[in-house]
């Protein structure tokens, strides 16, 4: 299983589709901890792998995994 992102990483990154939203508050794209290896965001619903404890930010890696149910997000993430 993929290492677990640090606390202070989690609370400082942001989904980079999410971020730009002007109606969603003071704070867009936050993301949340998810199985331990995704990073989900709430306001775009992308989803993010962690691999090697590093997060995969990448907005095509995200929007891959939208529409996938997070209870069926693989665990680990593959490559």
């Amino acid at each position: 299983m993929s290492e677990p992102i640090h606390p202070d990483l989690l609370e400082i990154l942001r989904c980079p589709v999410a971020v730009h939203y002007k109606d969603k508050g003071d704070d867009p794209g936050r993301l949340r901890l998810v199985k331990d290896c995704w990073l989900v965001c709430d306001d775009s619903g992308y989803k993010y792998p962690i691999r090697d404890g590093i997060p995969v930010m990448l907005i095509e890696e995200g929007e891959k995994w939208k529409n996938m149910p997070e209870d069926q997000l693989p665990v680990p993430p593959p490559a």
